[in-house]
């Protein structure tokens, strides 16, 4: 196991970053099958749905591709202050940003229990707005902690890693074991969701997604006094 995964380098932050990968799968099942055509935290999606729509193609909104985009913006905004508030310390900077994360989610889980399904057009908004927002603290949670091949939302990269790495054609290797683990994690969050919105109701993925980003909140608390090296970060020059 390389430095950059061991309990030395990263301490719990793998784990709690895997459970943020679910977390991801289970929102975009949640945004994309009941809010219509529209991501919540795969903003590369969101950009090609937006020339979808601008083209005319039936199905995709450009107002709800632009509205998650915004909020995701503005979560980003967040979250890079929340780093800056505790640039020192990785478990209080992970469980500052979870606790908002928290919020958020809960207050997505409050209106789709009260807005029920089907989501209307204009209801779907005030879903997107809170979802994307935690995602986009969670994206630049993520990539201010720097855990290789964690990112939580995005899988590009970590995809090509696995195939440009790879022994077969001379590569490095990598860790592939990790890599294969991060998508394994969006995959069950998204098949986890979509199993819930289409055979149950939308309230119980984000309820799923409460709950484990509650308990990345509590872990990260847990270890919030914390002076073992990886929950350090350098020092700024």
């Amino acid at each position: 196991m390389s430095r950059a995964w061991s309990a030395a380098e990263q301490g719990p932050l793998p784990s709690l970053l895997v459970l943020l990968t679910v977390v991801t799968g289970l929102v975009d099942a949640v945004s994309y099958l009941s809010l219509g055509h529209v991501f919540v935290a795969n903003m590369t999606g969101n950009v090609v749905f937006l020339g979808f729509a601008l083209a005319g193609a039936p199905g995709f909104s450009a107002p709800a591709s632009l509205a998650a985009l915004g909020a995701f913006l503005i979560g980003a905004l967040a979250g890079g202050r929340i780093a800056n508030r505790f640039d020192e310390h990785r478990a209080r900077h992970l469980r500052g940003a979870t606790t908002i994360g928290v919020l958020l989610l809960f207050g997505a889980l409050v209106l789709a229990s009260i807005i029920g399904q089907p989501v209307s057009d204009g209801a779907r908004y005030a879903l997107i707005a809170p979802l994307a927002a935690a995602m986009g603290i969670q994206n630049a949670t993520a990539r201010r902690l720097a855990v290789p091949d964690l990112t939580t939302t995005v899988l590009t990269l970590t995809l090509t890693g696995l195939a440009a790495d790879a022994r077969l054609i001379g590569g490095a290797g990598g860790h592939p074991e990790r890599r294969l683990l991060a998508v394994a994690a969006m995959f069950a969050g998204a098949l986890a969701g979509a199993l819930l919105v289409l055979k149950v109701d939308l309230v119980l993925p984000l309820a799923l997604a409460l709950a484990l980003t509650s308990a990345v909140a509590l872990r990260s608390h847990a270890h919030s006094a914390s002076e073992l090296d990886w929950a350090k970060y350098p020092r700024r020059s």
